[in-house]
C-alpha cells in the first residue's frame, strides 16, 4: 500500500484533528496513538509541531510497517472515535478518500467496521450471518472476513490466502453443526468438510433432478474448494511457500472464498424457509 505525500498530509490532519473534520488530539495523545502502532516516542520538552510529528510518523509507518499504517487508518476512522463529538465521520471519510483514491484505495465503513478497499480489484462483500453473536466461532468468522481485506490492502498476500481458507472453513463448520447434531469434529480436511456440507444442503452434482448446467456449476464449486485448499498449501503463510503469491492471486482466493461462503449461507437460509 503506497500512499502519496498529499495523502499523508490529508491523513495527518485527520489524525491531529487540525482539518476541522475529526476530534482534536494533543501532543501527548498523538504519542500514545503512534506508540500503539510501533513507535517508541516520549512526549517531552522540545516536542515538534503536532502536524509535523504526525506526518513524520505516517511516513515512518509507510516505510517500515504497512500493516501498522492500515491499523492506524482504521483506528482514526473508527466510529467510536467520533462518539459524543460534533464531527461527522462520513464527511471525514469522504474528504480523505478524495486523496486516497489516487493511490488506488478507499476507506469504507460496513456495519461500523472500517475497511480499506482496493479500487484496482473490487472485492466480493461477505457479511457474517452471525454478526450479532458473541460466540467465539462467530466472532472468528467476522475477524477472518476483515483480515482478508486488510491483508490484501497491506500487501500481505500470504496472510490473505490463509484467512480466505479459514473463513470458508469456519462458515462450513458452523453450518454443518447447525444442520447435523451428530457432526464429527473437523479434522482439517477442507474438501471432506465441504462434501459433507454439500450433502446436507442437497448440493450434490450427482442429483438426478437438476439440469446439466447446474450440475456443472455445483461440480465447479467442489473444484473451487479443492483449489483453495491447494493454493493455501502452496502460497499461504501456513506452510513453506512453493510459489510467491501476487496481489491477483490473493484477490482470487479471497473473492472465491467469499462467493462460496455467500452461496452456502444463502442456500441454508433458503432451505430453512
Amino acid at each position: 500500500m503506497d500512499i502519496s505525500e498529499r495523502t499523508i498530509r490529508a491523513l495527518a490532519k485527520i489524525v491531529t484533528g487540525d482539518g476541522g473534520l475529526s476530534p482534536y488530539r494533543s501532543g501527548s495523545v498523538l504519542v500514545r496513538l503512534f506508540n500503539e502502532y510501533g513507535r517508541n516516542d516520549v512526549y517531552e520538552q522540545g516536542f515538534p509541531s503536532r502536524w509535523k510529528y504526525a506526518e513524520d510518523c505516517i511516513r515512518f509507518l509507510k516505510k517500515k510497517n504497512i500493516k501498522a499504517l492500515c491499523g492506524l487508518i482504521r483506528h482514526v476512522f473508527d466510529p467510536r472515535e467520533f462518539l459524543n463529538t460534533n464531527f461527522d465521520i462520513n464527511k471525514a471519510v469522504e474528504s480523505f478518500n478524495c486523496y486516497l483514491k489516487y493511490d488506488g484505495y478507499e476507506v469504507v465503513i460496513v456495519n461500523d467496521v472500517v475497511k480499506i478497499r482496493d479500487l484496482e480489484g473490487d472485492g466480493v462483500e461477505f457479511s457474517s450471518p452471525f454478526h450479532d453473536s458473541q460466540k467465539d466461532a462467530h466472532t472468528f468468522i467476522k475477524e477472518q472476513t476483515e483480515k482478508c481485506d486488510a491483508k490484501i490492502a497491506s500487501g500481505d498476500y500470504y496472510g490473505a490466502i490463509t484467512n480466505a481458507r479459514s473463513l470458508l472453513e469456519a462458515v462450513l463448520v458452523e453450518i454443518e453443526k447447525e444442520l447435523d447434531l451428530a457432526a464429527v469434529e473437523y479434522d482439517g480436511d477442507l474438501i471432506k468438510l465441504y462434501r459433507r456440507t454439500q450433502k446436507l444442503l442437497n448440493l450434490e452434482p450427482s442429483r438426478k433432478d437438476i439440469s446439466d448446467t447446474l450440475k456443472q456449476i455445483l461440480s465447479g464449486l467442489t473444484s473451487v474448494v479443492s483449489g483453495l485448499a491447494g493454493l493455501r498449501n502452496k502460497m499461504s503463510d501456513a506452510h513453506v511457500a512453493t510459489y510467491r503469491p501476487d496481489k491477483h492471486h490473493a484477490v482470487l482466493a479471497v473473492n472465491a472464498a467469499k462467493t462460496l461462503a455467500n452461496f452456502i449461507v444463502a442456500t441454508k437460509e433458503y432451505q430453512k424457509k
